[in-house]
């Protein structure tokens, strides 16, 4: 027979995350209803992003440019966090760690190489 008691400390944790993130998500909504701050406006209903109404359709596609640069800025970013630590025990860690990273660092040259020459970064 299974003892299912061991799992009443797993389901305590679910419920009690399930009832603070409901509480997170609803809480300050019924509060602002309650209160009257909820009092939607031809001001508070504008845009204010650009500070003027949008030309086209918000779910128009946007460029795969967009796309791409954000990618390489993803790749790059997640090098930094690579490199940083590396950087900090690279001397405890030996010749080993130093030329795995420095293999790391070419494949991602390669790859910045590929994508200037396919004109990934080029911006008209």
């Amino acid at each position: 027979m299974v003892d299912l008691s061991q799992y009443l400390p797993i389901l305590m944790f679910l419920g009690v995350a399930l009832v603070l993130s409901s509480a997170f998500v609803f809480l300050p909504m019924a509060v602002s209803r309650l209160t009257g701050t909820y009092k939607p406006s031809v001001e508070k209903l504008s845009e204010y992003e650009c500070g003027f109404p949008a030309f086209e359709d918000s779910r128009a596609q946007f460029d795969v440019r967009f796309y791409l640069v954000a990618i390489l800025f993803i790749i790059f970013d997640l090098e930094a966090a690579f490199l940083f630590p590396w950087a900090v025990s690279v001397f405890d860690l030996g010749w080993t760690a130093w030329i795995s990273m420095m293999i790391f660092i070419g494949e991602l040259a390669l790859g910045l190489v590929y994508a200037w020459k396919k004109g990934a970064l080029d911006w008209e």
